[in-house]
């Protein structure tokens, strides 16, 4: 499935589910990848996180209903999975400004109407990458658990990587370097639990560390040079403007950083986006 289509059919069972607690994986599903993927390309071509877009989608909804019916605050506030009024106003003024009660008033709101996503072929930018089969591999290093949503992990990782920094892990870990460079690895592809991996590839062993088997895939690898920061940007250019028109699809393996130079102003740094050949 092209999977522009597939995204716009996730968001059309959003619409359709949108009084109901969403089922990100489900989402991930109809738009033929996994939920973090999934969170991941909407974020990147939304412009907002997507557990802040069903947010707006039903804080909108809500304003009508209480602009144009008699509808009770708490009635409507349940209605779109709020136990509490009080945290049913929070979010609604939140979104709109207001409270619930002044939209009774003639209060303005703001309308969020559902998305919709097209294909916009952008490429001002020229971006190096190569494709390349590799076999599994063995890396070791400390992980931690990552939430299943994105947005809360945009938290976690960075407070890991610092963590590992101030602890010596990171230091210990590029002494041991065999190949490649200092790796992060996200293991949120289809699996019942996600982590984020500071490791190396290595055949020494480290009684104290974990070890895990970054499986056989064709990888996207794209490289950059510059300051560190640029990584998300990066991979924000990777999934609107590569993705869309390059023949490929993610596949169902993890994505993985790439660290050579941990200089943070002048760092070269590597991003593996794992794919598939798309259907014709």
């Amino acid at each position: 499935m092209e999977w522009i289509t597939g995204m716009n059919v996730a968001i059309n069972y959003i619409e359709e589910h949108i009084l109901e607690e969403i089922d990100y994986g489900k989402l991930g599903r109809l738009a033929g990848c996994s939920s973090s993927h999934f969170q991941r390309i909407f974020t990147y071509l939304g412009g907002v996180t997507l557990k802040e877009y069903i947010k707006r989608r039903r804080m909108s909804l809500a304003a009508t209903e209480l602009a144009d019916s008699s509808a009770k605050v708490i009635d409507v506030a349940l209605k779109y999975g709020y136990s509490s009024p009080t945290a049913f106003t929070r979010a609604f003024a939140d979104i709109h400004g207001v409270t619930p009660s002044e939209v009774k008033d003639g209060a303005k709101v703001v309308a969020f109407p559902p998305m919709k996503f097209q294909m916009v072929v952008k490429g001002v930018t020229p971006m190096n990458y190569r494709i390349e089969k590799k076999e599994a591999f063995r890396v070791v290093g400390k992980s931690i658990e990552l939430k299943q949503s994105i947005e809360e992990n945009f938290k976690i990782t960075p407070e890991f990587w610092a963590k590992a920094s101030m602890d010596g892990t990171v230091q210990r870990l590029a002494g041991m370097i065999e190949n490649l460079g200092l790796l992060g690895i996200s293991t949120c592809n289809n699996t019942d639990e996600w982590r984020y991996y500071i490791a190396v590839e290595t055949t020494k062993e480290a009684d104290d560390m974990e070890e895990y088997i970054v499986p056989a895939c064709t990888w996207a690898i794209f490289s950059k040079e510059g300051p560190i920061s640029g990584m998300q940007e990066l991979e924000n250019q990777i999934v609107t403007e590569w993705l869309p028109t390059s023949g490929y699809e993610y596949a169902d393996a993890p994505d993985i950083e790439v660290y050579y130079n941990p200089d943070p102003v002048n760092a070269k740094y590597e991003v593996w986006i794992p794919v598939i050949r798309k259907d014709n």
